[in-house]
């Protein structure tokens, strides 16, 4: 018999950016410890088969059009998740977009973009997750999906670190805030992880001899590696857990 305190059945998680990478990576773990899962995505085609993935899982699941950096979209899109479930008891605030350029030239129009959705999307969910969670009186969890970038020195890549270190702040404030209703805050703060935004590095032999040399663990991260994560902070077993950050890195930044 599992430990029962990590049986998500009859709870519900949304997850932004729920279609591929580490969203999808949470997804599944979720789905497998029994939560019905909604995935946010902008592309329909990835939705489709994210959707896909997690029913094979034999769970239940939906995937939503949405780009969190639009106010009105994710105001929709979180009543479409409460029309379809009924509820949502942890939300995952993972949607984000990198851009990189010399700061001295780095364009407006980029950084706008990145704030737009690493930022204003973290805080349009976060706010419409927290106000249905203090309206239900049942209490929840917020997660959001940092960086080891708000961390260290992320040379040509601020904006993206700048949105990551801001949720950090973000979301320790949400976790005194929002204790008193039993909502729980906490991030996660991923290394280099192989997913899309990191497939140009991925194989790319002056990098990987420079990084992976001071990553003990000697391997890109991999989605799976969130798998468990997610569901801890999903489930009862992190109620007492807030305003943590779980830093996930093969040990990276402690080398």
């Amino acid at each position: 018999m599992g430990f029962k305190q990590f049986d998500l059945s009859g709870k519900v998680a949304l997850v932004t950016g729920g279609n591929s990478g580490i969203g999808l990576g949470m997804a599944n773990g979720l789905v497998e410890a029994g939560a019905s899962v909604c995935i946010w995505g902008t592309n329909q085609e990835k939705n489709a088969a994210a959707k896909n993935v997690l029913k094979s899982l034999g769970g239940q699941a939906a995937a939503i059009q949405c780009d969190v950096s639009d106010e009105g979209q994710v105001k929709k899109a979180f009543q479409e998740t409460l029309d379809l479930f009924g509820r949502v008891d942890s939300c995952f605030a993972n949607a984000g977009a990198g851009g990189g350029a010399p700061f001295h030239e780095f364009p407006t129009e980029t950084w706008r973009r990145v704030m737009g959705v690493n930022l204003d999307g973290t805080f349009f969910t976060f706010r419409e997750a927290a106000r249905h969670m203090i309206e239900r009186g049942e209490g929840g969890r917020l997660i959001g999906t940092s960086s080891t970038s708000a961390i260290h020195g992320a040379a040509r890549n601020e904006a993206y670190a700048a949105t990551k270190g801001a949720m950090l702040a973000l979301t320790r404030g949400l976790a005194v805030e929002l204790a008193r209703y039993q909502i729980t805050a906490n991030s996660i703060i991923p290394g280099w992880i192989e997913t899309a935004m990191t497939a140009p590095r991925v194989g790319d032999e002056k990098f990987e001899d420079r990084v992976m040399k001071r990553v003990p663990v000697r391997r890109w991260g991999r989605p799976e590696d969130f798998a468990g994560l997610a569901v801890y902070l999903a489930s009862e077993a992190s109620s007492y857990q807030t305003g943590e950050e779980f830093v996930v890195d093969g040990g990276y930044t402690r080398f």
